[in-house]
């Protein structure tokens, strides 16, 4: 399934809503979603980016998703099945997120603060360390284990998995999200 580029800009803006389970153990934080993932309402769409590559080379699932068509059934099953929920800093949705402001970034954190209260994950993971700099005012963050922002919930920071991202690879990403679904203690594979 493909979109043109006309179909993909009229989407330009669209919200697209969080994938989040009753029992959420791992929350995963996008920096946007793309015009890809406004088409087919599922994160991380893009046929080129590595979020699901990555996430079953680390064994978090137990197939590769693609959902480049959006999600099927089985999908939405594996990921809320094990506990994991996805959200983004801004719902906004951008060709790329460079088409942020910094205000909305840090808007972002303060809606991310207010979902990590309510629903309390084990650990949220925010994929993307520029934006996290930005976001959360912290100029000289790197990847890896933060400082606690939120009492009893582990916060991460590691690369986005965007094929944008030249310094990541899907075995880089793997190896990261791996450490991270282990802290959260995800059922892994391998």
């Amino acid at each position: 399934m493909g979109f043109s580029r006309s179909e993909l800009e009229a989407l330009r803006d669209t919200e697209v809503p969080d994938l989040l389970p009753e029992d959420l153990r791992l929350l995963l934080v996008g920096i946007n979603p793309s015009l890809w993932t406004a088409a087919t309402g599922a994160p991380f769409a893009h046929p080129g980016n590595r979020f699901y590559p990555a996430l079953h080379a680390a064994g978090i699932t137990a197939y590769r998703i693609d959902a480049s068509a959006g999600y099927s059934t089985a999908d939405v099953t594996e990921l809320l099945g094990r506990g994991i929920g996805i959200t983004n800093l801004s719902r906004r949705a951008t060709a790329r997120a460079d088409e942020l402001s910094p205000e909305e970034l840090r808007d972002g954190a303060d809606r991310l603060d207010a979902l990590v209260a309510e629903r309390r994950p084990s650990v949220v993971a925010m994929l993307g360390v520029t934006a996290y700099r930005v976001a959360f005012r912290t100029p000289r963050a790197t990847t890896g284990k933060q400082e606690e922002r939120w009492p009893g919930v582990e916060l991460w920071v590691a690369p986005n998995p965007s094929g944008l991202n030249a310094h990541a690879t899907t075995a880089t990403l793997a190896r990261d999200y791996r450490e991270i679904a282990e802290r959260a203690g995800l059922d892994l594979a391998g």
